[in-house]
């Protein structure tokens, strides 16, 4: 019987030592710290929002020396029309927006990604092209398309681009996903009989959850966070999104009520945070394999 042969491993392939523990302790105490500078803005704007109007800048403290909580009563009814109306009408324009972007993108990704038609490669050379252009360059042609169309002081111009893909942000991210998915299912389904629009609606779209969950997550956020657009196309305070609604709060003119604006802050924040904190994982993965091909 032979003798048994040591195998000796080298010393790259040799576990890595841990790290001692006052090192562990200088990085998480760093981390730490760099947490709270980031977050203090965030706290300062939560402490504002239940301190008594005078105290807001008149101390340093994110403690309040008495808990004021009128401001959101304040805020929440004290406009021309009440905050839920602006909250209402963010809402409705995000939502509508995610499902235009979601549907149309898709679409246009999936022409791009497993279709061939005539110039293919240059429209999406054009469409790459569109992501350099700054939105304010095709402001004003926008605004006269839209205003011949008698949309102006309307959601239209808000929502109706969302259907007709026009984020390619969102058409680049789903073609490299689109691209990573074997081609032999495909080719399988078309051997069952399937018509390019089944292949997309029954197999495209399920495999491709994690695409466009991020695609929605980003929409809906930059919907909601939108300022410049609805500043541009709405006129009529029953139309206000969450985000001219808070502009209201602050006059140039006269007082502002500084309190209502951090209360209904805090409060306009709280869809964002839900959205990104049910479905983080979703975000990440499709991030993460957007660029990947198998």
């Amino acid at each position: 019987m032979t003798d048994a042969k040591l195998t000796h491993f080298p010393d790259d392939l040799n576990p890595p030592r841990e790290r001692p523990w006052f090192l562990s302790l200088i990085i998480h105490v760093a981390l730490v710290g760099a947490s709270i500078v980031m977050l203090y803005p965030l706290l300062w704007m939560l402490s504002g929002s239940i301190k008594d109007q005078n105290e807001i800048f008149g101390t340093a403290s994110l403690i309040p020396s008495q808990f004021d909580f009128s401001s959101f009563a304040r805020g929440w009814f004290g406009g021309q029309v009440t905050f839920g109306t602006f909250v209402w009408n963010s809402v409705v324009i995000a939502v509508l927006s995610v499902i235009g972007n979601v549907i149309s993108c898709s679409l246009a990704a999936y022409a791009f990604a497993r279709l061939n038609f005539w110039g293919k490669n240059f429209w999406f050379a054009l469409m790459l092209g569109t992501l350099m252009l700054p939105y304010h360059v095709t402001l004003i042609p926008q605004y006269i398309l839209f205003l011949k169309l008698g949309w102006v002081k309307t959601m239209l111009p808000l929502v109706v681009p969302k259907f007709l893909a026009v984020d390619a942000f969102f058409i680049f991210l789903m073609v490299q996903f689109f691209r990573g998915i074997p081609r032999e299912l495909d080719e399988a389904a078309m051997m069952d009989g399937c018509s390019p629009w089944r292949i997309y609606w029954r197999i495209m779209l399920p495999l491709s959850l994690p695409v466009l969950a991020t695609a929605a997550i980003f929409s809906f956020i930059w919907t909601w966070d939108d300022f410049f657009g609805p500043l541009i196309y709405l006129s009529d305070i029953n139309t206000y999104t969450v985000q001219l609604g808070l502009r209201s709060f602050v006059d140039s003119t006269g007082s502002s009520d500084w309190s209502s604006l951090f209360a209904m802050s805090s409060i306009s924040l709280i869809p964002v945070f839900l959205i990104f904190l049910f479905f983080q994982r979703l975000l990440i993965d499709g991030i993460a394999t957007a660029g990947l091909k198998r």
